[in-house]
């Protein structure tokens, strides 16, 4: 348990946050496929990135990590898996378990992956296995339920035409989009369900970069033709945005000014238009060459917003919320009731034990203002969870955050550089 001391005047400070965990593990995977040595920089190394790579290296990869340097050497197999079969364990880590589902049906042989709890109840991924089974992949999991563990007998991928709901999880798109250079003649998606999803954005951009074309029609529809190879490339990892809203809005609500160093709002991070939100509740954003910068208003503003774009997010605005001069009610994110947990619940839950008035909605959640009481902040092993509610304690005094280890998972050092707020 961490304690969060509030702070008594506007904070004025310049922050470094690190590299973004969907660009590193997506650089790791297309590295790992490509054929010959790629340098990643600037990236991240968190429990998520550990299990990408860690995974990687039992399925014949040689990875070179210099944690210090924040950087991989990845050297790639050309799309190969040299080893016949594989148990794999992928912690709580979504992003490492879809894509490397999808990865090892390009290998020949007997692959099961397997993770933590939530993994293995919460976080689903039939959908996924559907669509790989559509292209000829022998894809289950182990009990029959839609959850870990998945089971793969891989015999290579001949590829094809599929469909993919995405409606729990663009995920499972980016899982199909990463491999398909590697299926024999290519693979076509059929997208059903929603279908606004920046994450896709990070994925082709990432694509594009190493040398493989992508043809697509509104998110609907998407070929990729095989024979293509990743080319080696010196890659760097942008920051990552998400983890930079914590900052911003602790700027918003202090009426002070945070710059978040190295970030562009020309990124392809769909997390970044965070910052258009805060502009609505009467913050000032600057851009520069250096990063971008949010100063605070003295009173925020109630706002009405669908996030579906920018779920990740929503954490930090529920947290914030409560410090508005009015109601601010989030829209449109069912889908993150299955991520790392319920989140949902689990935002009602938090806000409601420091007396917040609150209700719940099937897709999102309505916040009133109030006063703050102490209280003991579950985190229910997400990490968002924890950085969002430590927000609340720079206000309001008594905030204290159970598992605060759990931001491991994508920002290991993240209650260090909160204290440089403090200076």
């Amino acid at each position: 348990m961490i304690e969060i001391q509030p702070i008594s005047k506007a904070v004025d400070a310049t922050i470094q946050v690190p590299g973004s965990k969907s660009y590193t593990n997506r650089a790791l995977l297309v590295a790992a496929m490509a054929n010959g040595v790629s340098t990643l920089t600037g990236a991240l190394f968190s429990d998520d990135t550990r299990y990408m790579s860690a995974s990687l290296r039992k399925l014949g990869v040689k990875i070179d990590a210099d944690e210090k340097r924040a950087t991989f050497a990845v050297h790639g197999n050309g799309g190969e898996i040299p080893v016949s079969g594989a148990a794999l364990y992928i912690g709580n880590s979504g992003t490492t378990s879809r894509s490397l589902t999808a990865y090892v049906s390009l290998g020949h042989g007997r692959f099961v992956i397997d993770g933590d709890e939530p993994m293995r109840h919460g976080r689903p991924i039939a959908d996924l296995l559907d669509a790989l089974r559509q292209i000829g992949v022998s894809a289950r999991t182990q009990f029959e339920n839609g959850h870990l563990p998945v089971i793969i007998e891989a015999d290579g991928l001949t590829g094809g035409k599929t469909r993919l709901d995405v409606s729990k999880s663009s995920q499972f798109l980016t899982a199909l989009l990463l491999i398909a250079p590697y299926a024999k003649t290519g693979i076509e998606i059929e997208v059903l369900g929603n279908r606004e999803m920046p994450y896709i954005d990070i994925t082709r951009s990432i694509m594009a970069a190493f040398g493989v074309q992508i043809i697509s029609k509104d998110y609907k529809f998407f070929r990729i033709e095989g024979g293509q190879q990743y080319q080696p490339q010196v890659y760097n990892i942008e920051p990552d945005a998400s983890n930079a809203s914590y900052f911003f809005a602790a700027a918003a609500i202090t009426g002070g000014r945070v710059t978040v160093e190295h970030l562009n709002l020309d990124s392809a991070q769909g997390d970044l238009e965070f910052v258009y939100l805060l502009e609505q509740m009467g913050c000032q954003t600057t851009v520069s060459n250096t990063g971008i910068t949010v100063t605070g208003p003295r009173q925020l503003k109630g706002i009405d917003v669908d996030m579906r774009k920018i779920s990740d997010t929503s954490l930090t605005l529920a947290a914030i919320a409560p410090f508005a001069d009015g109601k601010v009610s989030i829209r449109n994110i069912e889908h993150t009731r299955w991520q790392e947990t319920d989140r949902i619940h689990a935002m009602v839950t938090e806000l409601k034990k420091l007396g917040v008035p609150v209700v719940e909605h099937r897709d999102g959640l309505e916040i009133s203002p109030a006063p703050i009481k102490p209280a003991a902040i579950d985190t229910y092993e997400d990490h968002r969870v924890a950085m969002a509610f430590s927000l609340v304690g720079l206000k309001a005094s008594g905030i204290r955050i159970n598992n605060p280890e759990c931001v491991s998972k994508t920002f290991p050092d993240y209650f260090h550089v909160l204290e440089q707020l403090y200076i």
